[in-house]
């Protein structure tokens, strides 16, 4: 294990589902701040949201920007058991590269936090895609933890918990909405 020694505590940052579905045991959880780096809806999803014969999104961290997110402090006694359902959980089928990036929390201290970036050479990175593209592909995927548009709500909600706004993911779920209401009218897209 790389993010931590085994007599420290080990962050967690958290961005899209790990906000809300965290699945480790934690001490406590902060909003925080990662510069440097923003988030995007990048990856495709073949398992979680999505299929290999209809593809879903999920957001990874890509260069650029700054994110708003929850960092969660994990005992150094539950670090190493962290870090492998972690890696299991993110990096097995995903684009993701595991990172330890400094982070700022909401009393203006920094902590190193483990967390996962988008791989850009990986096959599954989708890049930025144009939003009707996007929200085409998130309104129109399910994989084995259900709809993909369900994990864009839960992110926007618990961002919302914490008080941020994060324009891009809002503008997305506005899009998603309006692509759903021309098939509830029947026009089709």
């Amino acid at each position: 294990m790389t993010t931590s020694d085994a007599s420290s505590d080990l962050w967690v940052f958290g961005y899209g589902s790990l906000m809300w579905r965290p699945g480790f045991e934690f001490v406590e959880a902060r909003p925080a701040l990662l510069k440097g780096w923003h988030r995007s809806f990048c990856l495709y999803s073949l398992h979680y949201r999505g299929t290999p014969d209809h593809p879903g999104l999920v957001l990874g961290l890509d260069r650029g920007g700054s994110c708003r997110g929850v960092a969660f402090r994990v005992a150094a006694a539950k670090a190493a058991i962290t870090v492998e359902y972690l890696n299991e959980r993110e990096l097995v089928g995903y684009a993701y590269v595991a990172k330890t990036l400094k982070v700022g929390l909401d009393d203006g201290s920094k902590v190193p936090a483990y967390c996962f970036v988008a791989d850009q050479r990986h096959r599954h990175y989708a890049g930025d895609l144009e939003l009707e593209k996007a929200a085409s592909i998130i309104m129109d995927a399910q994989g084995c933890a259900g709809l993909n548009r369900d994990y864009l709500i839960n992110t926007v909600r618990r961002l919302e918990t914490d008080g941020f706004l994060d324009k891009s993911l809002h503008t997305l779920l506005t899009e998603v909405e309006r692509q759903t209401g021309l098939i509830d009218q029947g026009a089709g897209i």
